[in-house]
């Protein structure tokens, strides 16, 4: 099966997350008039030196899963183990 899955349930997100050796974090993005907004991140293991953002901030699973909810996203995964935030409009 080669499809992708979306999860919105907490404790799966954060279970497949874990995983693969994630850990939440928010980077405060800046947008073109000035405002911040809060973008979520998700870091693995796997991810090589110097690729980090370096705005991005660990945060706790708490804060992300409301970050998560209130920005209405869901947590496409795929089976090649990639994955990506969508709206959860998406869905329907």
């Amino acid at each position: 099966m080669n499809e992708s899955h979306l999860l919105t349930r907490h404790r799966d997100i954060q279970a497949w997350v874990n995983d693969r050796s994630g850990r939440p974090a928010i980077a405060r993005v800046r947008d073109r008039f000035g405002g911040v907004r809060s973008q979520l991140k998700l870091r693995f293991a796997r991810t090589a030196e110097g690729q980090e953002d370096v705005q991005m901030s660990p945060c706790s699973w708490t804060a992300w899963l409301a970050e998560l909810d209130r920005q209405q996203l869901a947590l496409r995964v795929e089976p090649s183990g990639n994955c990506a935030l969508v709206a959860r409009q998406v869905m329907n």
